[in-house]
């Protein structure tokens, strides 16, 4: 990389924050609605990530959809991967970077656009004219005269160009010539010629005017549109290289102090050679692009989108891990990121804690992964035989120990070897047959595709952090929305929402942001341990990285938490009548009522019933505090704690103990005080298969309801019998014995009759 060499005598350059404002509010004076950035990940299957200011407004420009407003402005955030393998090596290129841009869906065209754009450079930023070159597609006569007659370019300066000139969003569909403003850096960066003939380092491209014209037919005719538009662009990190007097973007306000962090962990300054600059170079860069990557709800993962930020963050490490540095720096760069963007991206800052949680996750994981693959692959390149390593070995490398393909040609290459991509691509082939096999036996009712999801979450984050023991409401982040109709399932990074487990049924409730509600009808936990929450849309949408609010139905938890403690007392008084034989089978908690299959011979006997139901009353009379710990599994079931039925326990438990007689292991969620049951009633039993029987069974308002409704029943069956409810048997015992004499009578006088 060149010695840094002043491009402009600027005494008081402008910052970036400084240039983002100036941006917006010129274009505010010449009535342009302001858009806020949209995420990194588009609403567009066409594109992995947002690459372009207009990616937002492409179904406007395709006329899928009207726009809201005639005039747009934004600072668009975002993220271009073709790049990654030489960010460092030029003083231009980057993986992040912000676009400026201003937009027109029908509204003014070209003569304004470029007059907006010209204004801007010259009269806004104050750049030289004479330092500005304008490039037309060959076809463009009106864009030609415009610069030459209104705005009073040299024609000297316009130069035309061929397709590089013309924009298309694809095969077919609008599309149109583009005009581009170039700045001259000097002589000192090249040759002279302006942007057509000159040194590409010399001449650098500033803003990109699209003029959206036509619409291209299938057969390729141009048709003009009926409503052309205009999509701009200006990189900010370029123009900010030009108006603060630097060579390099790495030397501009937004770069210097990411370069100044990694200065500090290399133990080196930026300039001293190209190495420590390409170094460098790479963790600002890649700082700030895996920065709003997880921000925006990316995950490390193999596939798609992650597997960009698994390289871009797996590309640092490396980096430190060849210089000796034993110790996290992709936290550290993201905390120097946060705190150089976080005014003008104030979510960063709430996100801060988080972004650094998975950075740390990740280098770790890989941080194992040098350590094991890193010697397999140096004797590897020690034994490479005609330039060429194995394709065995760099699948090996992948399979076993997580090494990226690209990252294992990046070192190959650094040895003068390429790598076998033919054999590479075979073993991978089969790998991911095998793997795909494997899926369909975990999923559990999951699809494939949500499967690998889950898995990605998985890995980069464990489990789903469940906060409902203590809370129904928190805070919370979107990880990942997979759309399903009118539905969705949400995972989310913690949750009080209980998912179904240990015979509980699983929460229902609300998520909801500012901007939209969705109703929780089900939560049910994947078999890797990621809470799913199975939603209906009731307005607005979700996206990964939004913060939510989830908030269980707590009134329906109340119920089902009186109804499980419920269950344990109901089991230890079960054992307590008929003896220690009796054994959980099953069990199923509602908020409406509890189900409960244990081991037993026979069926209860009323009086059995009522001994149970006397013990629990007892007990809930006692109002005995139901405590909670979490203790060695040997420890808790040497204290007498009971599993449950068909459940899995680590060597780690959760013990319940109900008062001061039942205790359980159990993971679900329970009442604090047994006085919170109210009462218990047995409203069923019966059998349900050989030695098993089942109780069903009734607690709190639902408890006193059934009471009640039997109360009115009692006391209408009095009243028909003209009896007190006190007195109801005797009542009835009368009726039965009068109904059987008038029967014995009416028999007597048809034998009578008979005999006759």
């Amino acid at each position: 990389m060149p010695e840094p060499k002043a491009l402009a005598n600027n005494t008081n350059p402008m910052s970036a924050n400084e240039l983002r404002k100036a941006f917006l509010d010129f274009f505010i004076e010449r009535d342009h609605k302001i858009v806020p950035s949209a995420s990194l990940i588009p609403h567009d299957p066409s594109v992995m990530f947002t690459i372009a200011g207009m990616i937002p407004f492409k179904r406007y420009f395709t006329g899928e959809e009207v726009a809201p407003y005639k005039r747009a402005t934004s600072v668009q955030k975002c993220i271009r991967t073709v790049d990654i393998d030489i960010v460092g090596t030029t003083a231009r290129h980057c993986t992040f970077f912000e676009m400026l841009g201003n937009f027109s869906f029908g509204d003014y065209f070209k003569k304004d656009a470029i007059a907006f754009a010209w204004d801007f450079v010259t009269k806004v930023l104050k750049l030289q004219k004479d330092k500005l070159w304008i490039t037309v597609h060959e076809s463009d006569d009106d864009a030609i005269e415009i610069w030459a007659n209104d705005i009073h370019v040299d024609r000297d300066r316009i130069q035309k160009m061929g397709e590089d000139n013309f924009w298309k969003m694809g095969e077919t569909g609008p599309c149109g010539p583009c005009s581009e403003i170039y700045y001259d850096k000097g002589p000192e960066f090249g040759e002279d010629g302006g942007p057509k003939f000159g040194g590409s380092e010399r001449f650098v491209e500033i803003w990109n005017l699209v003029f959206m014209q036509y619409e291209r037919s299938q057969d390729g005719t141009l048709n003009p549109l009926p409503n052309p538009c205009i999509d701009t662009g200006a990189g900010l990190e370029r123009i900010l290289t030009i108006v603060q007097g630097v060579s390099s973007l790495f030397q501009t306000d937004l770069m210097a102090p990411l370069i100044a962090a990694g200065e500090e962990i290399v133990g080196k300054k930026y300039g001293e050679d190209l190495s420590t600059d390409v170094t460098l170079a790479i963790m600002a860069d890649h700082a700030r692009a895996m920065t709003f990557l997880i921000s925006d709800g990316v995950f490390p993962s193999n596939e798609g989108r992650g597997y960009v930020l698994r390289r871009l963050v797996r590309r640092v490490v490396r980096r430190a891990w060849m210089l000796g540095i034993d110790y996290h720096v992709t936290p550290i760069l993201a905390k120097k990121a946060i705190s150089t963007l976080s005014s003008a991206y104030p979510r960063l800052l709430r996100d801060e804690e988080f972004i650094e949680k998975v950075l740390a996750k990740e280098e770790s994981s890989f941080r194992e992964t040098l350590k094991s693959g890193s010697t397999i692959l140096d004797e590897a390149i020690e034994s490479a035989k005609n330039g060429k390593l194995s394709g065995d070995i760099a699948f090996k490398l992948h399979d076993t120990f997580g090494f990226p393909i690209e990252l294992t040609q990046e070192i190959a290459s650094e040895k003068g070897l390429e790598v076998d991509l033919e054999s590479y691509n075979k073993e991978m082939d089969t790998q991911k047959q095998r793997a795909r096999n494997a899926s369909k036996n975990l999923s559990n009712e999951v699809s494939e595709n949500e499967f690998e999801k889950l898995k990605t979450i998985f890995d980069t984050l464990g489990k789903t952090e469940f906060l409902g023991y203590d809370t129904t409401k928190s805070d919370a982040r979107v990880l990942d929305v997979i759309q399903a109709g009118d539905g969705a399932t949400v995972i989310l990074d913690q949750t009080p929402f209980y998912s179904e487990g240990g015979g509980q049924v699983g929460d229902q409730g609300y998520i909801y942001s500012p901007d939209s509600k969705l109703k929780v009808i089900d939560t049910q936990t994947s078999p890797l341990g990621v809470t799913r929450h199975i939603c209906e849309i009731k307005n607005g949408h979700l996206t990964p990285g939004d913060q939510v609010v989830a908030e269980v139905d707590s009134i329906r938890r109340d119920a089902t938490r009186r109804n499980h403690t419920g269950t344990h007392l109901l089991h230890w008084a079960l054992r307590k009548v008929l003896g220690d034989h009796v054994r959980q089978q099953g069990s199923l908690v509602t908020p409406d009522r509890l189900r409960f299959d244990f081991s037993h011979f026979g069926p209860l006997t009323s009086m059995e019933i009522n001994e149970v139901e006397t013990l629990i009353a007892g007990e809930v009379l006692s109002d005995g505090v139901v405590a909670t710990t979490v203790e060695d599994r040997h420890v808790a079931e040497e204290k007498g704690a009971i599993a449950f039925f068909g459940d899995r326990y680590g060597e780690s438990v959760r013990v319940v103990q109900a008062g001061s007689e039942s205790v359980e292991l159990c993971g679900g969620t329970h009442v604090s005080r047994l006085g919170m049951i109210g009462d218990l009633v047995i409203v069923a039993e019966s059998s349900i298969g050989s030695n098993t029987r089942r109780i069903e069974a009734l607690t709190g308002l639902s408890a006193r309801d059934f009471q009640r409704r039997q109360s009115e029943r009692l006391h209408e069956v009095a009243t028909r019998l003209k009896s007190s409810p006190e007195e109801v048997i005797e009542a009835l015992e009368r009726q039965i014995s009068h109904q059987k004499h008038l029967e014995d009578e009416l028999k007597k006088l048809g034998d009578h009759k008979i005999s006759a």
